[in-house]
C-alpha cells in the first residue's frame, strides 16, 4: 500500500472515531457509535500492516490474532457488573504499552555496540558514570533531538503512571484492595516530590542528550507515583478514577503517536484523551467535587454498619405491599444503584414497569451522573433490559418532579440519594448533586442490609417517616413483587 493510500485510511478512521464518540452520546444511536469505532479501527490496523517499511507482518498478524482472541473470550465472558474492572484493566494495558514504546525509541538511538559496552565495564564506578552520562547518537541533532527525548521520556512517565493506577483501580473495583484511600503522612507532598525530581530528570535528560540512568529512575518513580495516586482515592470516587484513567490512557497513546511518527495514534490519542478528561469534569461537577479534591483522596473514608440510635428508627415493608403501593399510585419513580448491577435485577425490575405501565401508571427512571462505578453504567443495564430511552431520564431532568411523585423505588442506590448532601453541611457529601427522592410521598429503598454506601457515609433517607426498607437480595425482592403484581 502506498504511502497516499495509507494517509487517506488515516483520514477516513479518524473521522469514524470522532462519529463513533458522537454517536456513543445517545443510547438512541450507541450501537451506530461503537460500529462506527470498530470499522475505523479494523481500517487503522490494516492500514498500519500493510503501509511501506513495515516488517514481520506475520509475527504482528499472529499477535494480533492471539489479543483479539483473548478479548473475544473476555467480552463474551465478563459481566456486566465487571465491566469497570475490566476498562481499568484495559487502560493499565494502554499504560504499558506505551513504556514499552519510550524504551524501544530511546534504544533505537543508542549506537551500536552501546549495551555490549556497558556490559563489559571498567569499574563500578566507571559503570555507572557511564550509563548516567552517556550521550546518544547523533541520529538526530539540536532541537529534533530535543524535541524527540522530550516525546520519549513523557510518554514513558504518563504510561507509567496510567499503568500502576488502572492496576490499583482493577484491585479496588474487584475488591482486591481495601476501597478506602490510603493515608500515608505526607502524602501531598509525596506527590509534588516525585513530580519534582521527575521534572528535573526530564531537564537532566535533555540536556545531556539522553540517559538510561534518568529514564530508568523516572519510570520506578512514575510507577509508585501512578500506584499511590490511585491508592489514596476514596471509593466513592472510583467512577471519577476510570474516566481519569481514560484520559490518561489516551495521552500515553498520543505520546506514544509522536514517538512513532503515527499522526493517526496522536489523533486517536487526543481524542480519547480530551473525552475522557471532558467526561472527568461532568462526574466532578456531579459530585460538587473538583478535579484537585479527587486527586488529593479523602473521600469515602467511612465504613462499616449503620447505627440506629443515632438516627432513628427505620421500617420495614414486605414485597407484597409493595406491590399493593405500586397498584395505588399513579406516578413512580425508580432510582438504581450499583445494588441492582450487582443482583441482574434489570430484568424483573423492567418487567414491573410494563406491568405498571398497563395499568395506566406513569413509571420513569432517575439516574444519576455517578451510579454504579462507571459513567453511564446504569443507562447501559436498563438498555440491555429494553427499557425504552425515554423513561429514562438525568438527575436534572427529574429532579423537580420528586414532590409530585407518589412512590420512589430505591434500588441498589444509597449515596447518590442521601439528603445529607443538600442538608447537612458537615456531611463528607455536603454540596453533592443528589436524587431528591425523600421529597416523594413514599419512598421505598431496597437493600441487603442497613449497612452504608460505598462512600462510607450514613443516610439519613433510611429514617425517613417516608421511607420504607425493603431488605434481601434485589433480584429476589422485585421477583416478589412482579409475582404479587
Amino acid at each position: 500500500m502506498s504511502q497516499g493510500l495509507v494517509t487517506a485510511a488515516y483520514i477516513i478512521a479518524a473521522i469514524l472515531f470522532i462519529l463513533s464518540l458522537a454517536g456513543l452520546s445517545r443510547q438512541e444511536s450507541a450501537k451506530a457509535g461503537n460500529r462506527y469505532g470498530m470499522t475505523g479501527m479494523a481500517i487503522a490496523l490494516i492500514a498500519t500492516v500493510a503501509m511501506p517499511g513495515v516488517h514481520g507482518v506475520a509475527l504482528i498478524l499472529i499477535a494480533m490474532a492471539i489479543g483479539g482472541a483473548v478479548g473475544t473470550r473476555l467480552a463474551l465472558k465478563v459481566e456486566m457488573t465487571q465491566m469497570p474492572e475490566l476498562v481499568a484493566i484495559l487502560h493499565s494495558f494502554v499504560g504499558l504499552a506505551a513504556v514499552l514504546v519510550g524504551y524501544n525509541s530511546f534504544i533505537e538511538v543508542l549506537p551500536a555496540g552501546y549495551f555490549q559496552q556497558l556490559a563489559f565495564p571498567l569499574s563500578g564506578q566507571a559503570a555507572f558514570s557511564r550509563l548516567a552520562t552517556h550521550t546518544v547518537a547523533a541520529q538526530l541533532s539540536g532541537a529534533l533531538l530535543n524535541i524527540h527525548l522530550t516525546e520519549i521520556f513523557l510518554g514513558v512517565f504518563i504510561g507509567a503512571v496510567t499503568f500502576t493506577g488502572s492496576v490499583v483501580a482493577f484491585g479496588k473495583l474487584h475488591g482486591l484492595i481495601s476501597s478506602k484511600p490510603l493515608m500515608l503522612p505526607l502524602r501531598h507532598k509525596l506527590n509534588l516530590l516525585a513530580a519534582v525530581i521527575s521534572f528535573l530528570l526530564l531537564v537532566y535528560f535533555i540536556q545531556i542528550g539522553g540517559s538510561f540512568a534518568a529514564i530508568l529512575l523516572m519510570t520506578v518513580i512514575a510507577l509508585a507515583f501512578g500506584w499511590h495516586l490511585v491508592a489514596s482515592i476514596g471509593g466513592a470516587d472510583m467512577p471519577v478514577v476510570i474516566s481519569m484513567l481514560n484520559s490518561y490512557s489516551g495521552w500515553a497513546a498520543a505520546a506514544a503517536g509522536f514517538m512513532l511518527s503515527n499522526d493517526l495514534l496522536i489523533v486517536t490519542g487526543a481524542l480519547v484523551g480530551s473525552s475522557g478528561a471532558i467526561l472527568s469534569y461532568i462526574m466532578c461537577k456531579a459530585m460538587n467535587r473538583s478535579f484537585i479534591s479527587v486527586i488529593a483522596g479523602g473521600f469515602g473514608t467511612g465504613g462499616g454498619a449503620a447505627k440506629e440510635e443515632e438516627m432513628g428508627e427505620y421500617r420495614e415493608m414486605s414485597p407484597e405491599d409493595v406491590a399493593d403501593l405500586l397498584k395505588n399510585s399513579g406516578s413512580v419513580i425508580i432510582t438504581p444503584g450499583y445494588g441492582m448491577a450487582v443482583a441482574q435485577a434489570q430484568y424483573p425490575v423492567a418487567d414491573i414497569i410494563r406491568k405498571l405501565r398497563e395499568r395506566g401508571i406513569q413509571v420513569r427512571f432517575g439516574i444519576h451522573p455517578v451510579a454504579g462505578r462507571l459513567p453511564g453504567h446504569m443507562n447501559v443495564l436498563l438498555a440491555e433490559a429494553k427499557v425504552p430511552y425515554d423513561i429514562v431520564l438525568e438527575l436534572d431532568e427529574i429532579n423537580a418532579d420528586f414532590p409530585e411523585t407518589d412512590t420512589v423505588l430505591v434500588i441498589g442506590a444509597n449515596d447518590t440519594v442521601n439528603p445529607a448532601a443538600a442538608e447537612d453541611p458537615s456531611s463528607p457529601i455536603a454540596g453533592m448533586p443528589v436524587l431528591e427522592v425523600w421529597k416523594a410521598q413514599n419512598v421505598v429503598v431496597f437493600k441487603r442490609s442497613m449497612n452504608t454506601g460505598y462512600a462510607g457515609v450514613q443516610n439519613p433517607l433510611f429514617f425517613r417517616e417516608n421511607t420504607y426498607m425493603c431488605f434481601g437480595d434485589a433480584k429476589a425482592t422485585v421477583e416478589a413483587i412482579l409475582k404479587a403484581l
